[in-house]
């Protein structure tokens, strides 16, 4: 069991290209699985969806308990964000054949592995300069993205019809979306105070992730380092010394082309 620990704490912690390549696999994994929550969200559960969706509930379980089993703090994990998103999604989708309630839109939740994940971050500041320069930028728009899609498929799962299907998924997302923007066209109204608080609350989360999207695409590029003697965490993309102490820098870059 030692030795079975020791192999997972390298390939989700390593720095091996062996590791990497797995962390890569998690990640297209991740990725695959949110699109399945997505196109999947307004779909009646036929038999075989409730068997792929075991199936993928079964894989994120064994990431899950393998991330836990070497965690080097236990508690803080299940702590974390991503972590309850987590156990909320396997639930959802391991319990979804005994229970008749439509729990869709919890899958949703599955999509904040990808900004909680300190190891994803950490190879594509290492390994995409288009990432380092745009950070803050890609990190609010998957922000907004995830509020978007996750809010929509509340309302849906919420207020839409029980038949209403693909095409109530969208007038779901529109519904989000004119209000998140606040543009009120007028065609989909809030009437129950449950339906008025969580446009408000809509209005308010999205205005804000807007607000700091535009904050990130205006704002100079900035690389994320964090400076060793005063922890200064943004400096220009070419810096050589930390503009607060003057401590050297060593910013990992692939050069001038």
């Amino acid at each position: 069991m030692d030795d079975l620990k020791q192999t997972l704490r390298a390939l989700y912690t390593g720095s091996s290209r062996r590791a990497q390549m797995f962390r890569y696999f998690l990640i297209a994994f991740d990725a695959v699985t949110i699109l399945f929550f997505l196109v999947s969200a307004p779909m009646r559960l036929s038999p075989a969806m409730e068997m792929l969706s075991a199936l993928i509930g079964i894989l994120i379980l064994m990431d899950f308990s393998a991330r836990l089993w070497i965690a080097p703090n236990r508690r803080h994990m299940l702590r974390q964000v991503y972590a309850i998103a987590d156990v909320i999604v396997i639930a959802s989708l391991l319990l979804a054949p005994f229970l008749h309630d439509d729990l869709a839109f919890l899958r949703v939740l599955r999509a904040l592995r990808l900004i909680q994940s300190y190891h994803l971050l950490h190879d594509l500041r290492r390994v995409s300069t288009f990432f380092r320069r745009n950070e803050d930028t890609v990190i609010a728009l998957i922000n907004l993205l995830v509020f978007v899609f996750f809010t929509a498929s509340l309302v849906f799962a919420l207020f839409g019809q029980e038949d209403a299907g693909f095409a109530g998924y969208v007038d779901a997302l529109y519904f989000t979306v004119t209000t998140l923007t606040t543009t009120g066209y007028g065609d989909i109204l809030p009437t129950t105070v449950t339906q008025k608080l969580l446009a408000v609350f809509i209005m308010v989360v999205g205005v804000a992730l807007f607000v700091r999207l535009a904050q990130a695409l205006i704002q100079p590029t900035k690389v994320s380092y964090k400076c060793p003697t005063c922890g200064l965490l943004k400096h220009d993309t070419d810096a050589v010394h930390c503009k607060h102490c003057g401590e050297t820098l060593k910013i990992e870059t692939t050069g001038m082309s």
